[in-house]
């Protein structure tokens, strides 16, 4: 006798999870408003070194770039139960949280509101991650 596993037709798309994707589609659309609007007031009120103030609006771009691909797959491999794309998240969130850490730790000038927001956007990051890797494990544990 043997024994094929078939397709769930419970839904293991992730609750949890796709609130966070939702709600990190709009803190992420705030944190570049005032992340810009920040970087044009630092350029205004302080003196940049050559090339650092291209530099930082590069990165900034690069991050809404990474975001909305990430957040699309996120989006998508959580709805329709598949795995692969959430990996692929997964992966780009560790790019968009090392983008995070320059503008937290290593733009050319920091203030208080750029320590705050990527706090929140880090923390909602470690969320989506943990989220993550219970959603892959439990698309992995049903459909293999």
């Amino acid at each position: 006798m043997v024994l094929i596993k078939v397709k769930s037709s419970a839904v293991l798309s992730s609750m949890p999870l796709q609130m966070v994707y939702y709600f990190n589609v709009f803190y992420y659309s705030f944190y570049f408003l005032a992340t810009f609007l920040m970087v044009i007031y630092k350029s205004q009120v302080f003196s940049f070194p050559d090339g650092n103030l291209a530099r930082d609006l590069v990165l900034l771009i690069l991050m809404v770039i990474l975001e909305v691909i990430r957040l699309y797959l996120g989006f998508k491999g959580n709805l329709i139960e598949e795995a692969v794309p959430i990996v692929i998240s997964l992966v780009l969130t560790i790019g968009s949280v090392m983008l995070s850490m320059y503008f937290l730790l290593w733009q050319t000038y920091v203030l208080k509101a750029d320590v705050i927001i990527n706090a929140i956007l880090l923390l909602t990051y470690g969320l989506e991650g943990v989220l993550e890797i219970i959603a892959v494990s439990a698309f992995a544990r049903i459909y293999t």
